[in-house]
């Protein structure tokens, strides 16, 4: 045999950072351990001869394998290496095969072990030349070759080994295996030679190493001293059928390493896998992996899920069998108390014959009306029931006159109940529900033993199982109709959601959409990009460049490619291979392959989700830090926005905190789990943190003992702003004392705006380096002064609607920072403002049965408010704060038109100028006077009256002078209410005109949806309100089709959240 042997000293190493393999049995990452032999998944394999490969570390809890795998073509040693840098591992050896005698067991004519990283010339020289047989010829050779050597037998097998031993302890080679040519899926011998070894007189021996780069199935075995010739140790390994290298080291179970002169072993494996195969088995291996987990996830969710049914079923089942006990035991009660009163006949007034009757018989009862208070009457009746009434009036019989003696007699025939121990029963002068006089025997009706009837005991024990069946009965259609009720809501939700998210994908078809429009992982995807819309417009190329999951995808950026025309001639196209690791597609435009001018997305980028991949987005940590939060300390529309865009962002897969103030006037009911964390100071004042739960949302509360939370209000104080600049100051000193690291810090209004100025000037700079800030405005008419300086130090500001944004643009504070500032609208919570699952109305309604829900909740309005009740009347809608903002000369100026116009008008809402209550409370009474039928204003705040208002009108008016968002037009669009708007801020973002925004809608991707107006006078709101009352008179079949489609439209959180988690990524790219 030829040998190549390059001579290294093995030097004794202490290996702190491999503390964290496993010493024992062999370990792999899937979990599964064998003492002996090493399984994993069958994949196809072959022949294939690798180059020698360079260094590789293996990857401990210490350290990564890549950081060391960057190589010197010289020496085989990473760039940035020191040589006095302890190292896990290097020097490989290396075992190749020569590719014409693919044969295992032609090992004594094959002599190509190698130690080290360099080869001997010959050695080289000869694979220079060699080559490689096809990779199918060698698998199909192999296999039949395997068919026909018979199996070595225990004897043949010692005497080859000891060759080997012996003529590689003559050359000094301390390790070799065996067979020599190693292939997948087969069991090899790893052979060590203790005296030549740095382990030389340690009383165990054990192997430790990894497949294919220390990348995969890492193992650690005990060696077994052989009966060679020599100190020889020993183990058996078995080969998966995706390795094609092994790595590993020796070690004593301690600190005490062989690792080949830091350079680690490796043994080459005759596999038709390569290094990029392997990465792509790893992706479709974790792919499987996660649908093996998704299955067993749930099974134990239904496991999970059934134990919980069974002891509900359970629980459900014993509240049921005490209500019985308790319904039986109060009857018994009553029952006995007749009992002791009851006898089976009453002298010279009534009697049963025959006296001794039971249940079922016919009896016949006779009545001596004389003295008595039917004594008058022409018609004598029976009115009855048994056991107490226990249920209540079951007999009815018409008494007849009969001829006895001493009196005035009348007898009927009565079946008795079967089950009856006592017969209770009145005279009357007639049927029951005719009847006007009654002879109750003085309030006590009257009583009479059943002599031969069931046994009382025998009775109650029947009677508590016929309550508990009913009882039974009655629980299970009530959580069959919940269940229905439940899963009916879940899926128009989901539907919706779902009709939004490709409404998100298709928002900017114009410029850029995917074919498919659903992108998924480990697909084909089709690019399509019209430059004419954008920067690019009229540049004689465009190429394409992108990548995935935000730009940080392992196989980098994609090489830039150039687009070509696509068949629709507006749009150029390109495909793009998506892998299966990706969850977002991510890319930009160029007008040359080296860059140039780019379409950006204005600094947003480009990103599409990728759905079926086996790698989800990592969530983004985000906290608010705000001053109101829904339902427990809501002023207006900031505490909706807070705790709305919270969760539907948590529903995202994000992390969601927040931090509030702990107010004393704040409602606790809807906080659970609410106790007290821990305290801190904070300029010499302590700050306690209580934590509950909000709506599913993790919220901090913090109390400072100063007590400047204690005034029993949110607002309103003369040192607001000293107030909320010093819980800014404390909601930053919690995050940084308590080590938490958010990604987001979304800040609200002037009244936590500080947090953005204090965290960019201190903050940062003591530990909170992660976070990026997001400042929105909810409404710029308050609190300037700490807008303007929020705005200098925000990373990302926003206002809560696009056309908002414009027109507050130039405004001092914004100006300067407009190439920062977005317009994304707020949403309504669907959970709360829901028609099919409203308490407050009288019919559950969807857009299905829109028409007779909202014919019923009229009606309940109508008789709620005294008005005269006609399906026939159109009813407006006004549900506002009373102030200048909200447009009040309008509002009146809207109320008697539409009184002219026959209309019903319900004003609903309170000012907090004084002037403007008076004013409206004067309106109130004067309409009450002239129209009590038609006009009713209610000048407070009514949550139920809101949502019976919202359901029972026919439109609402929200005709503001200037409106950042609105929610009250998304409201009623939710319950099928025609929104009658003025063109301003977020209400012309949300509605469009029935005749006048068609074009408008259709870019948005809605349809029309309502009617509007321009200008702030009379005229303006007559022309929107007039053709509404009008569409509801004349063409009603049209008009109910519009509420259906305004219904169907969705204006919840879906979309705002989305929009905001990309300008939380943006953020964070920047």
């Amino acid at each position: 045999m030829e040998m190549a042997l390059v001579q290294s000293t093995m030097d004794l190493r202490i290996k702190p950072i491999m503390r964290g393999f496993t010493q024992r049995a062999v370990r792999f990452n899937n979990g599964f351990t064998r003492s002996q032999i090493v399984t994993c998944a069958s994949s196809s394999s072959g022949p294939y001869r690798r180059k020698p490969r360079k260094t590789v570390t293996p990857k401990t809890k210490d350290q990564n394998p890549k950081e060391e795998s960057s190589q010197n073509s010289n020496n085989g040693k990473s760039n940035n290496e020191e040589e006095t840098e302890p190292r896990a591992f290097s020097e490989s050896i290396i075992f190749e095969e020569e590719s014409e005698k693919p044969d295992l067991l032609s090992f004594i004519d094959k002599q190509n072990v190698i130690i080290g990283t360099k080869m001997a010339p010959k050695i080289a020289e000869t694979k220079e030349t060699q080559t490689k047989p096809k990779v199918e010829e060698l698998k199909l050779k192999r296999e039949s070759e395997e068919e026909k050597k018979p199996k070595m037998d225990p004897e043949t097998y010692r005497k080859i080994v000891q060759k080997l031993a012996e003529e590689n302890l003559r050359k000094g080679i301390p390790v070799f295996v065996f067979p020599e040519n190693v292939i997948p899926d087969s069991e090899i011998e790893i052979f060590l030679n203790r005296d030549l070894s740095a382990v030389k007189d340690r009383p165990d021996v054990l192997i430790k190493g990894a497949f294919n780069g220390w990348k995969w199935k890492h193992f650690t075995e005990k060696l077994n001293k052989t009966e060679l010739n020599g100190d020889w140790w020993s183990c058996k390994l078995f080969v998966p059928k995706q390795a094609y290298e092994i790595d590993f080291v020796f070690f004593d179970g301690g600190e005490v390493y062989e690792n080949n002169n830091s350079k680690d072993f490796l043994v080459n494996v005759q596999n038709s896998i390569d290094e990029a195969s392997f990465e792509e088995f790893l992706i479709e291996e974790k792919q499987r992996e996660i649908e093996r987990a998704l299955l067993e996830q749930k099974e134990r969710e239904r496991q999970e899920e059934e134990k919980r049914r069974r002891e509900k079923v359970e629980a459900d089942r014993n509240a049921d069998l005490a209500q019985a006990r308790a319904e039986v035991a109060k009857k018994k009660e009553g029952l006995s108390r007749v009992v002791q009163n009851s006898g089976t006949f009453s002298e010279n007034l009534w009697e049963f014959e025959p006296r001794g009757f039971k249940g079922g018989d016919r009896v016949r009862l006779f009545y001596n009306r004389k003295t008595r208070p039917l004594e008058n009457s022409s018609e004598i009746w029976l009115h009855g029931g048994f056991n107490n009434w226990y249920d209540g009036l079951s007999l009815s019989e018409k008494l007849t006159k009969c001829e006895r003696n001493e009196g005035d007699w009348w007898y009927t025939d009565v079946l008795v109940p079967e089950r009856a121990i006592v017969v209770d029963w009145v005279f009357a002068d007639g049927p029951p529900q005719e009847a006007r006089n009654y002879d109750n025997n003085n309030f006590e009706d009257f009583h009479a033993i059943v002599p031969n009837s069931i046994s009382e005991e025998l009775f109650w024990v029947e009677e508590e199982s016929r309550i508990f069946r009913r009882l039974q009965h009655e629980r299970k259609s009530q959580e069959e109709a919940a269940q229905r009720k439940a899963e009916r809501t879940a899926r128009m939700k989901s539907e919706m959601k779902d009709r939004t998210i490709r409404s998100f994908l298709l928002s900017q078809k114009h410029i850029v959409y995917t074919d498919p429009v659903e992108v998924q992982a480990g697909s084909a995807v089709t690019v399509l990009y019209n430059p004419a819309n954008t920067v690019l417009n009229g540049r004689t190329e465009v190429w394409f460049r992108g990548s995935f999951n935000r730009w940080t995808h392992r196989a980098g950026p994609m090489s830039p490619k150039r687009m070509v025309k696509a068949q629709n001639n507006t749009h150029l196209k390109t495909t793009v291979k998506v892998p299966l690791d990706a969850y977002m597609m991510d890319f930009v435009f160029s007008e040359r392959e080296d860059g140039g001018i780019f379409d950006n997305r204005n600094g947003m980028d480009y990103h599409i989700p990728v759905y079926g991949g086996i790698v989800k987005e990592p969530p983004i940590h985000i906290v608010h830090i705000a001053v109101e939060m829904a339902p427990i300390a809501k002023v207006g529309g900031l505490g909706d926005v807070v705790t709305s865009l919270s969760r539907a962002v948590q529903d995202l897969g994000h992390n969601v905190e927040i931090i509030l103030p702990k107010y004393d006037c704040m409602n606790l009911s809807n906080v659970r789990d609410l106790h007290c964390q821990k305290s801190f100071q904070l300029a010499g004042t302590e700050i306690k943190v209580w934590f509950g739960k909000v709506e599913g949302l993790s919220v901090y509360f913090l109390e400072p003992q100063n007590g400047m939370f204690w005034v029993g209000c949110v607002y309103g104080r003369g040192n607001d702003a000293e107030r909320f600049g010093f819980f800014c100051h404390s909601a930053l000193e919690f995050l940084l004392q308590t080590g938490s690291q958010p990604d987001i810090l979304h800040c609200h209004d002037w009244s936590s705006a500080p947090v953005a100025w204090l965290f960019k000037e201190h903050y940062m700079h003591y530990g909170l380096s992660n976070a990026k800030v997001i400042f929105t405005i909810h409404n710029l008419e308050f609190g300037i002064h700490q807008i303007s300086r929020a705005m200098i130090a925000t990373d990302k500001a926003t206002t809560v609607s696009h056309t908002y944004s414009k027109e507050v643009s130039g405004n001092p504070a914004i100006v300067p920072h407009l190439y920062k500032f977005h317009g994304i609208l707020n949403g309504i919570d669907l959970d709360i403002w829901d028609p099919y699952n409203d308490n407050y109305i009288p019919v559950p309604y969807t857009s299905e049965n829109v028409v007779e829900g909202k014919k019923a909740a009229k009606i309940a309005l109508q008789q709620k408010l005294g008005l005269r009740v006609s399906a026939e009347f159109p009813v407006v809608g006004i549900i506002t704060r009373l102030t200048a903002q909200k447009g009040v000369h309008l509002i009146k100026h809207a109320i008697w038109r539409a009184l002219e116009r026959n209309c019903q008008v319900v004003l609903l809402g309170s000012a907090p100028d004084p002037r403007i209550q008076n004013d409206f409370v004067g309106l109130g009474n004067q309409l009450h006077s002239a129209h009590a039928d038609r006009a009713r204003l209610v000048l407070t705040y009514d949550e139920p009256l809101s949502h019976l208002i919202y359901a029972g009108s026919d439109f609402i008016l929200v005709p503001s002078m200037f409106e950042p968002c609105g929610l009250t037009q998304l409201t009623a669009m939710r319950y099928g209410s025609i929104p009658v708007v003025r063109k301003t801020g977020g209400l012309y973002d949300t509605v469009f005109d029935v005749e006048n925004d068609k074009k408008r809608a259709h870019a948005s991707g809605v349809e029309p949806n309502g009617f509007s107006f321009d200008g702030a006078d009379a005229a303006g709101v007559d022309y929107a309100l007039n053709r509404a009352i009008t569409a509801w008179y004349d063409a009603r079949e049209w008009f109910d089709g519009l509420c259906k489609r305004v219904m169907e439209q969705d204006w919840s959180w879906n979309r705002p959240a989305l929009d905001y988690l990309e300008l939380y990524h943006s953020s964070r790219k920047s």
